[in-house]
């Protein structure tokens, strides 16, 4: 991680930029004291789709049956 003072950070920000597009992450200081961190977004993952864990979720038989409230709270279930 390259660590750049707030000055140093605002002269050269177009640099920094490129280097945060390269993977790189900069921590901005200011005194000394880290106040900001430039670093590339998270990895998109694709978007859930609708049905899409048909048929690779199973549940057994009686997964919807009531709960006695007692049994439960007692951690008889």
């Amino acid at each position: 991680m390259v660590t750049v003072g707030m000055a140093e950070g605002k002269n050269q920000f177009l640099k920094l930029i490129r280097q945060v597009e390269a993977g790189e992450r900069i921590l901005i200081t200011r005194h000394g004291v880290p106040v900001a961190q430039l670093a590339p977004p998270p990895v998109q993952t694709g978007k859930a789709r609708l049905g899409g864990m048909r048929n690779r979720i199973h549940l057994l038989p009686g997964w919807d049956a009531p709960v006695d409230p007692d049994s439960f709270f007692e951690g008889k279930f």
